[in-house]
Parts: structure tokens; sequence; C-alpha cells
């Protein structure tokens, strides 16, 4: 805008233009970001791969590793056998997630192998088990028919344990449920860190930020659109506790690192925990330790709990609630850490004031 100076306006001095080499600089390093934020996200879906797949199995011990020896010829290292004592102990791993699903074999003469499923747990897991199935049958098949007998009175029986909700039968609603949830606590993080000054005004902040999050998200997701199944007000607390987990971080990071700590805390969530998070697979297939690695962060273990709440109230979640708590506790001493450290860092010693005082 122009000034006016005794009567005469006068125009504000033009800006200089930024340097061509410098502005050829800034459009390359945007690209490497972008490549940088493809590369995270798409870095473990191109390096994920079928092994170490938790599955029950269980039957006579002879019949078990001819049939483990023969799977791993076929698919090496795509199973991780967890032996069962029977069919009931089988379904029990299944509901408490030691395994994503199982193979009974017979145990006896004349009896037939069973195929235990979970879509609950994972689609991917499920698809795996019943190829398994498929090729059970074509075994028993060939074997009923070469004795004789009738093959359509040899079916492979496969049962499902714990299948998805009708209003998603894919369960694809409920993975694509863990980004938003991620990006409504990085977006919250964020706005707090820019809107709010004071230590406990922030914190008061994001308690209402988690509060809120907690009851809209499952009147949507579970309410409206039937995503999420279970205990409404376990479901709220769970959603609630991840979102203050990931925005007390980023709050945490500001408050201690200035603006750039909300770059730090995007990064952590954004790019590390979110692709590691195995929403739509089992964490086993991503490489060695990583998927580990996203578990124990905020979208992996807020995934895996809100999951095992809607459809494994059997399984342990004590370790996703502590790692959710832990995560939000590190964002509010951060918080205060920064907030007492900003105060010392303006702190002006008497030392300093003594010659003005004397001036004065």
């Amino acid at each position: 805008m122009s000034e006016t100076l005794r009567g005469h306006t006068v125009a504000p001095e033009p800006k200089p233009h930024t340097r061509w080499g410098v502005a050829a600089l800034i459009g390359i390093g945007a690209s490497l970001a972008v490549a940088l934020i493809a590369l995270a996200f798409l870095w473990p879906t191109k390096t994920s791969t079928v092994q170490n797949l938790p599955v029950s199995i269980s039957g006579d011990a002879a019949t078990v590793a001819s049939f483990e020896k023969a799977v791993e010829s076929a698919s090496p290292g795509a199973f991780d056998w967890v032996a069962a004592d029977d069919q009931s102990d089988a379904v029990n791993q299944i509901k408490t997630r030691e395994t994503y699903g199982a193979i009974v074999l017979p145990a006896a003469p004349g009896q037939l192998p069973q195929v235990l499923t979970a879509p609950a747990g994972s689609a991917v897991a499920t698809q795996l088990l019943t190829a398994v199935a498929g090729r059970l049958q074509a075994q028993v098949t060939a074997q009923v028919t070469a004795a004789g007998g009738n093959p359509a009175d040899a079916v492979v029986k496969t049962t499902v344990v714990v299948p998805l909700s009708p209003d998603d039968p894919t369960g694809s609603g409920l993975a694509a449920a863990s980004f938003p949830m991620m990006l409504g606590g990085m977006i919250g993080g964020i706005l707090i860190s820019l809107l709010v000054v004071g230590a406990l005004r922030r914190l008061l902040a994001l308690a209402g930020l988690a509060i809120a999050v907690g009851i809209i998200m499952p009147l949507i997701l579970q309410t409206w659109f039937g995503f999420l199944q279970g205990e409404f007000w376990l479901n709220a607390l769970a959603m609630g506790l991840s979102t203050l987990a990931t925005a007390s971080f980023i709050v945490g990071c500001t408050s201690l690192l200035g603006r750039a700590g909300i770059a730090v805390g995007a990064v952590v969530t954004m790019l590390i925990g979110n692709p590691l998070s195995a929403a739509a697979a089992p964490y086993q297939f991503i490489p060695v330790p990583w998927g580990e690695i996203g578990q124990d962060m905020v979208p992996g273990a807020s995934n895996w709990l809100l999951r095992s709440l809607s459809y494994f109230p059997e399984a342990d979640t004590s370790k996703q609630w502590w790692i959710l708590a832990c995560w939000a506790i590190v964002g509010v001493l951060l918080t205060l850490v920064g907030h007492f450290r900003a105060r010392a860092s303006m702190h002006v010693p008497d030392a300093t004031l003594e010659p003005l005082r004397q001036r004065a």
C-alpha cells in the first residue's frame, strides 16, 4: 500500500526479486520433498512380502510335520506355525489375536482337515488361508478318488471364526479410518501449537480436542457407518487417547523446538508412523524390524487397538493402551519442559538491570 508524506503519495519500495538460482533450488527442493513423501508411503507396499504369518495348526504330529514341510516347500517362510492342542485351542488363539487363522488336520482316520479364518483380523491373511484350503481340497479329492470313494463326500470345511461387520464386509472402512484419525490428531496439534499460547492453555486445548474427537468419531464410524463394533465408550476412549497422543507430541515438539517442532512431529507421525502402521495387511509382512517398530508408534497401536476392541474382545490390549498413554505423556512433558525453558531464557538477571537503575 502507498504511504502519504507531506501531502504527497509515496509508493512503497518494491521487494527485491528472488535470485534465479535460489528459485531453481527451491523448486528442486520441493520436488525432493514430494519424492520423500511418496517413498515413505510406497516403500512398505513395495517391500511388503508374505512372510512370518502366525497361523495355528493342530492334528497328528506326523501329519502336521508332513503338512508344514509341504507348505514350506511351496511358500518358503510364508507361515509361522503356532501349535494348538485341538480345534478349540486354535479358535481361542484366533480370538485372542495370537494367530490370524488355523489349519486343523485329521487327528484320527476318517477325519477331514478344516481351515479356520478371521476376516476381521486381516483380509489378506484370510485370502492366503483360503488358498491353502483349496490346495488341501485338491489333495483330499485326489486321495478319495484314488481310493474309489466319492469326492463330493470329502469336502474341506472352511469356518469363519471372527467375521467382519455387514456394514464393512471387506474391512476397507476400518482400515481407511486410521488415516483420518492420524491426520486429525496431527492437524489438531498444529492448530493448537500455532493458535494457543501458554503451556496450561495448550494442555486444556489438547484435552478438549481428545474429548471431542473421542465422542464425534465413534458417532460417525460406529453409530452411522457401522465400521466399528463393540463397546461405544471403549472405542471413544481409544480414539480420544490416540488423538491426544498424536496432537500432544506435536505440541510438545513445537514448545521445545519452536516452529521446527511442527515439522518434526509431522515427519514422525505421517512419514514414519502411518506408513508402518500396517492398517491394511499384517505387520509381519513389513521388513523386519520395521513392522514391529510401526506397532510401537501411535498409528500402529491405534489401529491394532480399535480392531481388537471391535472384533476381538478377548484379546489382550494392555500393550496398545500403554503405548498410546506413553506417547501422550511424552507430549505433555515436552510441552511443560519447553514452557519452562522459554521462561528461563526470557529471565533477565538483576546484575544486568543494575546499570539501568543507577542511571535512573
